[in-house]
């Protein structure tokens, strides 16, 4: 997070993150946290369909692949559909600390044009908690997990309760989440104490 502002710097107060002693194994798909998402869900035709997957630590990788849908200029992915791939991918760390938080602050950088038909292979970790604060960093390579890198992103997530969601959410998606048995049992694994 070195070149990022000073917003998303953590305080000299921060701690070390600690992987959740029941978060998902390393190598385990995380699979979506809601079938409507437009980054990880299944139910969004012209969706990313991102797929992550618990690394070591509070690490994760996470692959998509850019579709004619994802484009902006001609053949090149738009970089709104890049940024959301980051933000959906340091998302999915927050299944590793077992914590429910939303985005407070992402910032960007795109470095090389990722081509439709690309696979984008995604990294992410989190680099410090402070209170209800967690400070995350990831980056998109292009040709493989190993190629160069064509986006990456530092941010900022603050936790919330589940009822952040029922507050600020539309009605009826979410009597739709309360009602589907897989999104209360992904709800029920974030309860610390059920």
């Amino acid at each position: 997070m070195s070149g990022s502002s000073a917003a998303l710097q953590p305080p000299a107060d921060a701690v070390k993150p600690v992987r959740h002693p029941d978060a998902p194994a390393p190598g385990e798909l995380l699979g979506a946290h809601y079938g409507g998402c437009f980054g990880c869900g299944g139910d969004q035709p012209h969706g990313l369909h991102l797929e992550a997957r618990a690394g070591e630590g509070v690490r994760i990788t996470a692959e998509f692949t850019v579709q004619a849908a994802h484009q902006g200029a001609p053949g090149l992915a738009h970089g709104g559909v890049l940024a959301t791939a980051l933000d959906e991918t340091l998302g999915s760390l927050n299944w590793l600390l077992r914590t429910v938080a939303v985005t407070g602050r992402l910032e960007t950088d795109f470095l090389r044009p990722v081509p439709v038909g690309t696979t984008l292979h995604l990294e992410a970790e989190v680099v410090a908690v402070a209170g209800r604060k967690i400070y995350s960093t990831a980056t998109g390579r292009v040709g493989g997990p190993d190629g160069p890198v064509a986006v990456r992103a530092d941010a900022l997530f603050v936790e919330v309760k589940i009822d952040h969601f029922a507050q600020h959410g539309r009605p009826q998606e979410i009597r739709a989440a309360m009602e589907d048995p897989d999104q209360m049992r992904r709800a029920r694994a974030f309860e610390v104490n059920p």
